[in-house]
């Protein structure tokens, strides 16, 4: 079977740039060691293969379907999710007191990002399942912890999150959905829900769906919108199921990707009673949600990486493995063929994979090790500083990967020829499903309002100035690294660029023309991800140059192989940053000003 990852380049990025392990030093994962974190990630990537990848194209062809009255889901899925449950996966980034084994963050997003890539859509529903129980233990009361927490993080619920509405999509200030308060205390769910990934399935117990909906009553738009637990049966206060509640499936959704995680369109209410439980205050759901977003964004970023990821290895190995041509320079017509990475162009489109989703999984797993920072740390102004530094990197870390890492999966396609093309390989069917990512959680141009908007120009700026710092500080140490000298003082050059730009654009915004300061969103989330990316090379390969002179055998050729990748980005990609400078400086309104009608 194909590989999942290269597991020396995980233990690289866990180890030798993150330096997850001084995490134990910390007395919250003071109980662990590296060798608890390598015995997870080796149980993670044996599951996978032996229960997860062996069913992928399998549910990809056979996916769910409703017979009316119920849902189908081929056997294997549940099976799986049996066995990951039981290994303690669902539970792994919890706290001890609540059933967890408290692991890193770091380490339970790499170990997640090892099931996506083995089998996409079976793991969606442990994903959502854990976004949703996190929800709960930053916002719910005890009561709702034990009573809907606790069952989901063993494993006998599983989660959802219902935003989008078949009218509204996207824009949340939209939905219809009403909440009537009743005499107990409790709401009345009326409305519909649409895009409901995991909202009907018996893969579980129960299903836990997180509810935006409106209070009568409420101010309108997002102001208005509070959150809600409604699950599909009642559960009772000492834990077992009830009644049916009235949550209903409609129908199904059938994605192009993604295809095995059931996707459903909800009814609430319609025939019967639906009753939910508020979460934490009235008209502060979008906020609560945002909780379970903005991990499921990074989430997203991860698994848009790791399916970019497992079609660069597949390719990888089919160029080392088929012989087909010749060098332009070859002279004896009778000598034999060579293999295909041989070819400069073969390689061209190797090295541009490994560009992208090496640096795109440089960029998550060093959002995810900000995560930890921020639970071991007890200085308050640190905290303030990490949760800046994640709040400005959460758009880009869900919107690179799912633009980049799937021109990875469509590279990974060409590399194969004809054969990619078919489902003889599963190279077509990653890229279908990542072909989802730039939609998932907020579509990639809702990620580049979000940034350039928001999170760039928030508190006069602070964020964006504590990024570029950081950025600097790490091209500062590595100033006096000869060999790095190309990658320093282009990531200096660009940066200068980066500011420019912006400050040029928040004038205008501050002039009060956002229509034409927004306008060009898309490029500026390209341009400081191009540049974010280019960062994340810099730590790798200043990284592996300190290693590289003890290093020979296979890990000679590992180290090399980053300073290659770097200087392909640097060279081949980070360039497009600075066009795209260009044309945000210059306050283009090409799109801004076409007429709807001269389409």
């Amino acid at each position: 079977m194909p590989q999942l990852i290269n597991r020396r380049d995980l233990a690289f990025m866990l180890y030798e740039l993150l330096d997850v392990e001084s995490l134990t030093e910390k007395p919250r994962y003071a109980q662990h060691d590296r060798g608890t974190f390598d015995a997870i990630i080796d149980a993670a990537y044996r599951l996978a293969e032996e229960r997860f990848q062996p069913h992928a194209a399998k549910l990809d062809a056979q996916e769910p379907y409703f017979d009316g009255e119920r849902v189908h889901i081929i056997a294997e899925v549940k099976a799986a999710l049996d066995a990951y449950i039981d290994g303690g996966f669902l539970a792994a980034s919890f706290d001890a007191e609540h059933g967890g084994l408290q692991l890193p963050y770091t380490v339970t997003s790499a170990v997640q990002g090892i099931f996506t890539a083995a089998n996409a859509g079976t793991a969606g529903y442990p994903f959502l399942t854990v976004a949703a129980a996190n929800l709960l233990r930053a916002h719910g009361t005890p009561q709702q912890q034990a009573r809907y927490m606790k069952p989901m993080i063993a494993g006998r619920f599983f989660g959802t999150m219902c935003l989008s509405e078949p009218q509204a999509g996207s824009s949340l200030a939209d939905i219809r959905t009403r909440a009537i308060p009743q005499p107990d205390g409790r709401y009345r769910i009326v409305g519909n829900k649409m895009w409901i990934s995991g909202g009907e399935h018996e893969l579980a117990e129960n299903i836990v769906h997180l509810v935006l909906a409106r209070i009568e009553g409420a101010p309108p738009g997002t102001k208005g919108i509070s959150l809600f637990i409604v699950p599909k049966f009642e559960v009772q206060a000492d834990g077992t199921l009830g009644r049916r509640n009235g949550v209903r499936l409609v129908g199904l959704n059938h994605k192009m990707g993604y295809r095995g995680t059931v996707n459903t369109v909800l009814s609430f209410g319609e025939n019967e009673p639906c009753i939910g439980d508020i979460v934490g205050s009235p008209n502060q759901g979008l906020a609560y949600m945002f909780h379970m977003m903005n991990e499921a964004r990074i989430g997203v970023g991860l698994g848009a990486t790791m399916l970019g990821y497992a079609g660069y290895l597949v390719s990888l190995e089919y160029a080392r493995n088929r012989p087909q041509g010749w060098p332009p320079s070859a002279k004896d017509p009778t000598a034999p063929p060579v293999m295909i990475i041989e070819h400069t162009d073969v390689r061209r489109m190797l090295l541009q994979q490994k560009a992208y989703v090496e640096g795109a999984l440089a960029l998550c797993l060093y959002c995810a090790r900000l995560v930890d920072e921020q639970a071991v740390s007890g200085d308050a102004a640190q905290r303030k500083e990490l949760a800046l530094l994640l709040d400005i990197l959460t758009p880009i870390a869900k919107a690179w990967p799912s633009e980049f890492c799937l021109e990875a999966n469509k590279l990974a396609i060409q590399v194969l020829g004809g054969y990619g093309y078919t489902r003889d390989y599963p190279v077509e069917r990653f890229y279908r499903d990542n072909r989802l990512n730039p939609i998932h959680e907020g579509t990639n141009g809702i990620q580049a309002l979000d940034l350039l908007g928001r999170k760039v120009m928030m508190n006069d700026g602070a964020a964006f100035h504590l990024l570029v710092g950081r950025m600097l500080q790490d091209a500062e140490s590595a100033a006096g690294i000869p060999e790095l000298a190309e990658f320093v003082d282009a990531l200096r050059a660009i940066l200068d660029t980066v500011v420019q730009v912006t400050q040029a654009l928040s004038r205008v915004g501050a002039q009060g023309k956002v229509d034409l300061f927004l306008a060009n969103a898309s490029a500026y989330l390209e341009m400081l991800g191009h540049t974010v990316i280019a960062w994340q090379w810099l730590r790798q390969v200043r990284c592996a140059q300190a290693a590289r002179a003890a290093a020979y055998g296979a890990d000679a050729d590992f180290y090399e192989g980053k300073l290659r990748a770097a200087r392909y980005f640097y060279r081949y990609e980070l360039p497009r940053a600075a066009r795209l400078a260009e044309l945000l400086l210059r306050l283009d309104d090409t799109c801004l000003t076409m007429p709807p009608s001269a389409f």
